[in-house]
Formats: C-alpha cells, structure tokens, sequence
C-alpha cells in the first residue's frame, strides 16, 4: 500500500518519488508507504489552492451548496465506519471502541458545520447618521494550511477541514507522517463528493519542510495547527512573513481536582479515564490529580489497584482497555520522564516501565501513577504525552487552586465535587479553556475547544471554529445620497 497525495482534483505520488513507511504500533508491522512530500510538491498545492481561491467558484459558491457537499462527506464517513475506526486502531493504536467514537464525532464535524454555513452571519447596526445603513458580512480567509497530529487522526482532520471548508476557504491539510491511513481514505470520498479542483487538498510529509512551507508561504491566508508549543512557536513566528491569521492548539498540563465531598466512586473512575484514555497522549489528559489530603488515605490504594487492572494491549483487541504509545522513540521519551521523576525523589505508587512479555514488540508503557511529587519537578510541569499520573495533596479551595494553576498550560481542567457552588468558584478561577465539573473528557463539536496561556491562542469548534476561518467585512451604505459640501472652495 503506498499512499499519494491529493493535489489540484487527482492523487498523485510526491514529485521525488520518495516514500516513507509507516506502522502499527501494536507490534512495529510496517502497514505500508506513504509519499515523503519535497518543496515543490506543496508549493503546487498552495498554488493550485491560490488559484481555486482566487479565480474557482468554490468562495462564491451558495452556503447551501456548500453545505450539501459536507452533508455528502458526512453520510460517505458513515457508510465507512468501521472501515475509518480500524485504520486508526491499526496506525495509532487507540482501542477499537475509542476510534469508532472518533469516527461518529468526525462525521458529526462535517453535518454541524454545513448546517452551520447556512445559518445568519452579519449583524446590521444602528448608527448616528440615518442615511448610513451599516451592516458586516462574514467572508472567507483565503487558503489555509492546516497541520494534524497523529493522536486523533480522522477526527482532527474534521476539526479543521469542516469549519474551513464551510465558510468558503480552500484548505490544504497535512497530516502526520506517522498516522497518514484514515487521511488518505478521507480524500478518496473527498474525491467522490466532487469538490472543485484546489478546494481541498492533501499533501503528506514531514513537518520541516511541508508544514513550515505552509506557514511561512505569502500565498496562504491562515495556519492552523494542532501539535506541541516548540512548533507552535516556530509556526507562529513564520507566520509573522505576512501577518497570516493563526489558531493554535497546543499541549497541557491539566489538573483534575477531586474534593472530599466528591463522590468518591465517580471521581476514582474518571480520574483514570482522565489520563489513561487514549494512553495519555491527549491534549487535554487530566494528567495531574489534585486530590484533598484527608482523601489519601482511602483513595490512593484503590486508585493504584484499579490502574493496574486495566487490560494493555493491541487496539484491535476487543477486551483492551489501553492500547500502545505511537512509536518506539515516543514509548523511550516516556520511560525517560519517568525514570527522571524517580532521580528526582518522586514516589512511584504503581506502573513505571514497559512490558517483559508478548507486549514488548508493541510501544507499551504501564499505566503510571507518581505520589510525593513536588511542583518544581519536570513530571508535573512538563507534558509528558503519556499514560502517567501525577498526584499532589491539598488542603483547602485556596491550595488547590493555586497548585491547578501552577503551569505554564491552560488547556483543560476537572472539578469534583457535590457542592455545586464550590464547583462554579474553583471552575471560575482555574485559568484553563476547556473545564468539566463531576465528568471529564466530553467534546462537542457545539462548544468552543482551546486553552489559556501556553496551551495555545484561538478556539476550535462551534460558532467560534467558524468564524476563526472567516474575515469580517463592514459595509456602509448611504441611501440618501447628499452633496457634501465640505470643501467650499472648490468648484
């Protein structure tokens, strides 16, 4: 299987004619090739999307048929479902039931943001002058490179095709080398909808060159990327070249804080599914437990025993719970963090290491849980990306707080609690973007998704998603046209 990309309405091999492979890490099988894109092959995509923008239809084609369009995508992503949740089982090891949410969820993307495209968009005001009738109109960006990860593959490519696509743009997605499956069956039924050649594009490769040549490139109006702060900051200073519109959706350190009056049941649960969920590597993983002091006690060896009892293995497994890291370098980075909180002092309640057994030809690290961390420590300011919990004790609403936001993110955070006024004080003074009370992890597509602080700048999803892929245009009509009578002199 070798994997081309889709440039200008055909799928065509990159311009080299390099692949590169690309794996299951489950057990390291190669499950194909994938074009290894140069230069010159996204400099034709942003050329072919100029020109679409441009000069095509697609900007001025009726919201209702866009809309029809998207609403097409989103039956053909269903009518393939399990087909999308295998191949990224198979290419980023999440457990089957996890990538077949994504796949509903990416599909949903696509249907909210083409009923969205034929929703009002302007606004009319009042003014001072009554023969002035001012109005705004929403109108697309322009061409917009778009940069995925492999974490959610299907799903973000929905995140931010959808929106862009909706409000008129011409996208360029460029997903990671390392997760290229779903994109590529994603762009077959792109291609079967039938959206004019340069609208939507798909070019693979690596992240220097191909993702840098779209954020420093003068042809494209917007970048979007989702990824970690160290690329985020070098996107953002390309993009600096021509003053681009920029949305960034970056890492976190969340805290996830758990109160004596809490349910105690309810909170254990979800203070698993918080960072074990798709094996950590989440954005917004609530991978630091604030845990009131008086509930160590109790809380702690259940919260250790029930880790250890979730069911590791391949994806594609139906009894598995946590499925592998995404390569074997990320698996070592992990294992590194790790070892490195242990020199630091860091207590280790349970986890910590890779598996001795049939295991270990996949990228699997144990579910982790670290006590006796102290703030300053790299596990519990730095992302880790993986299933590795930290947990810190508190003793009053203040101390939580303080420690919750104590990072340099501000993505995501819980709150549990059954006082519901407590729950609204602390939620309102975590400096996070994306905050639960009693549940974590929930994302819909109606609500605004991005953080605070380095956790990145812009928001995705909703309303909010939309208009990051729109300029906004004031237009001021007068319909009593009048001599001005200003300069006097003239004749």
């Amino acid at each position: 299987m070798t994997l081309k990309n889709y440039v200008h309405g055909a799928f065509v091999p990159a311009w080299n004619g390099i692949v590169r492979p690309f794996y299951n890490p489950a057990d390291n099988s190669q499950l194909g090739e994938v074009a290894e894109s140069s230069l010159e092959d996204v400099d034709k995509a942003i050329l072919a999307a100029r020109v679409a923008f441009d000069e095509g239809p697609w900007p001025r084609t009726p919201a209702q048929e866009r809309a029809a369009r998207l609403f097409k995508l989103a039956d053909l992503i269903e009518s393939r479902a399990e087909e999308f949740a295998e191949m990224d089982t198979r290419n980023c090891g999440k457990p089957l039931r996890e990538s077949r949410f994504d796949v509903s969820d990416a599909a949903a993307c696509f249907r909210y943001y083409a009923g969205l495209a034929t929703k009002p968009q302007g606004q009319t005001f009042e003014v001072g002058d009554p023969n002035i009738i001012c109005q705004t109109v929403r109108e697309p960006i322009g061409v917009c490179g778009q940069i995925i990860p492999w974490n959610f593959p299907l799903l973000m490519a929905a995140w931010k095709l959808a929106p862009g696509l909706a409000a008129g743009n011409c996208c360029i997605l460029k997903p990671s080398e390392l997760t290229p499956l779903s994109a590529s069956l994603l762009f077959e039924l792109i291609d079967e909808v039938g959206f004019p050649p340069g609208v939507v594009q798909l070019v693979y490769g690596l992240g220097s060159p191909i993702g840098a040549r779209l954020a420093e490139s003068p042809l494209v109006d917007k970048i979007a990327f989702t990824g970690g702060g160290d690329t985020g900051r070098k996107i953002l200073a390309a993009a600096a070249s021509n003053f681009k519109k920029v949305s960034l959706e970056l890492g976190g350190k969340s805290p996830n804080i758990v109160f004596a009056d809490s349910d105690h049941d309810h909170a254990l649960e979800y203070a698993l599914f918080a960072i074990f969920a798709g094996q950590g590597q989440v954005c917004s993983a609530g991978s630091r437990l604030l845990l009131e002091r008086s509930l160590a006690d109790s809380f702690l060896p259940r919260l250790a025993a029930a880790a250890e009892k979730i069911v590791v293995g391949p994806g594609m497994d139906d009894a598995t719970e946590m499925g592998p890291l995404i390569t074997r370098a990320h698996q070592k980075k992990v294992l590194n963090h790790i070892q490195s909180a242990c020199c630091e002092g860091a207590e280790l309640l349970t986890g910590g290491s890779a598996y001795n057994d049939h295991r270990s030809i996949g990228n699997y690290v144990q579910p982790t849980i670290f006590v006796g961390v102290k703030p300053s420590m790299r596990i519990v300011q730095e992302e880790i990306f993986g299933p590795v919990l930290t947990v810190q004790l508190f003793d009053t609403e203040d101390e939580a707080v303080h420690i919750a936001n104590d990072t340099t993110y501000g993505l995501a955070a819980g709150v549990f609690t059954k006082d519901g006024a407590k729950a609204q004080r602390v939620i309102r003074r975590l400096r996070a973007g994306i905050t639960w009370i009693n549940t974590y992890h929930p994302t819909f597509n109606e609500a605004p998704w991005g953080g605070y602080k380095q956790s990145g700048m812009g928001r995705e999803l909703g309303t909010y998603g939309y208009e990051a892929y729109t300029e906004v245009k004031q237009i001021n009509q007068c319909i009593n046209p009048q001599p001005l009578d200003w300069f006097r002199s003239a004749p």
